[in-house]
């Protein structure tokens, strides 16, 4: 079976069909086309057909491949960690923003997972010194092993707490920035596609939705610098909410930003202390 026969026998997408088969071989998107008359080997094709079903079964391409790339960078995935998504970079644009006129600026990323937001940042900037905290020792693990990757020097350091509880109270930073948990626990969405095979834990608080991000703003004054930043990402339709929680907490400047498909993805503000 050369390849062009396998992917066109495929069941999947086209496109997921062709980044399983790639994963498979090793091979560039560009080797799928000049190569696609070569005969296949009968373990690569089992291989293949192995992931395929576990595809159709409803497993995350991201958990699959191992991989997901995220603000430019290959990302591994397990899961353990929440798979990375193209809007959660916007996070990562406010945090850059935020920290633009501040040399050797501090940075606090609350529930890191695979190390996303953190390690971004770190990368775009070097001078940063850059916090990334996960309740879950597997979630840090992750962090950490591809913070050893992708990054030249250790640039950003680790911390297992719930949320801010274990951080040393005489820091101070110049933004934080969140992706907590913010489906709330009876969303339908949690039992369908991809979302069934991520941490529970890194989706839902549980509750309403927004419990989560009520300790975080609670919690961020005490550790932010005279007019740091708060970021935090939420759902499709919290936006208003968030901002009604920031204000009560006394930030200013509260606004909420869209990501690329329109939506009112992030909210956040300044605190002065």
């Amino acid at each position: 079976m050369t390849v062009a026969d396998l992917l066109r026998a495929s069941s999947l997408p086209q496109l997921e069909a062709r980044i399983l088969l790639m994963h498979v071989l090793g091979w560039r998107r560009t080797e799928l086309i000049t190569r696609d008359l070569l005969p296949l080997a009968e373990d690569a094709v089992a291989r293949f057909e192995s992931l395929s079903a576990r595809r159709l079964a409803g497993e995350p391409i991201a958990q699959l491949t191992g991989k997901r790339e995220f603000f430019g960078l290959d990302f591994d995935v397990t899961p353990d960690v929440l798979i990375p998504r193209p809007e959660t970079e916007l996070l990562v644009e406010l945090a850059l923003e935020a920290i633009v006129d501040t040399p050797n600026a501090r940075v606090l990323d609350l529930g890191t997972g695979t190390g996303a937001i953190a390690l971004s940042i770190a990368h775009a900037r070097p001078d940063a010194r850059v916090w990334a905290v996960d309740r879950s020792a597997a979630a840090l693990q992750v962090a950490r092993d591809n913070a050893a990757r992708l990054l030249d020097k250790s640039a950003v350091t680790f911390i297992q707490s719930d949320w801010t509880a274990n951080i040393d109270p005489s820091l101070r930073f110049e933004a934080i920035v969140s992706n907590p948990p913010y489906i709330a626990s009876d969303d339908p969405h949690l039992e369908q596609g991809d979302l069934r095979f991520e941490p529970r834990g890194a989706l839902t608080d549980d509750a309403d939705g927004l419990s989560a991000i009520r300790t975080i703003i609670e919690t961020a004054p005490l550790l932010l610098a005279s007019h740091g930043a708060l970021w935090l990402e939420h759902g499709y339709d919290q936006a208003q909410a968030v901002r009604g929680l920031l204000e009560a907490r006394g930030f200013t400047d509260v606004r909420s930003m869209r990501d690329l498909a329109g939506i009112e993805r992030c909210s956040g503000g300044l605190f002065i202390a």
